[in-house]
């Protein structure tokens, strides 16, 4: 099991790292934005590729920074008996969620998206709009972030049953919702 959870140390990571530029994936379409939004009212300037390139900084923030989500235990989950739940039983619910429910949609979509993204790049897609991006870029950040999910899930249940084997305490904050 040590092994194993220098594995999962090595997944965190990376996973942070990839948050990070995540991060400032959301300043850079921010400013991006403003930027835009200035010349095209100020100025009377306007481009198709500043807007497409915050549609690829969306997509970027959203299919990248869900595995560093998943890592900070921040995804949206239904709570109706997780947060009532111990330590032990809210790592089961995981264990049962990462087995049955992440791996089998993150593998299909990992394949999937990579096959969507290999057309795309063999034919060199570039958007239709005048001015606009090359498209296969941002379609690699499809499975790029199947990928990591599914690696940042791998990571999450190595960690869950070292918790329920008792090898680590739990380390899995979790804030029941406001509402």
């Amino acid at each position: 099991m040590g092994s194993l959870l220098s594995i999962s140390a090595w997944i965190d990571t990376l996973n942070e790292k990839f948050g990070r530029i995540c991060d400032w994936s959301v300043l850079l379409a921010c400013l991006i934005s403003a930027g835009n939004a200035t010349s095209r009212y100020m100025f009377n300037l306007g481009s198709n590729s500043m807007l497409e390139i915050q549609w690829h900084l969306f997509g970027v923030i959203v299919l990248i920074g869900a595995s560093y989500t998943l890592k900070m235990n921040e995804h949206v989950r239904v709570d109706l008996i997780y947060g009532s739940l111990s330590d032990r039983g809210r790592a089961w619910v995981d264990v049962f969620g990462l087995i049955f429910l992440l791996f089998p949609i993150t593998f299909l979509m990992t394949f999937f998206c990579w096959q969507f993204f290999v057309t795309s790049f063999s034919q060199w897609e570039r958007s239709q709009n005048a001015g606009g991006l090359l498209v296969w870029p941002i379609k690699f950040a499809l499975p790029l972030g199947f990928a990591l999910l599914t690696l940042q899930g791998a990571s999450e249940l190595i960690k869950r049953v070292a918790l329920l084997q008792g090898r680590i305490a739990s380390e899995t904050k979790y804030e029941k919702p406001l509402q």
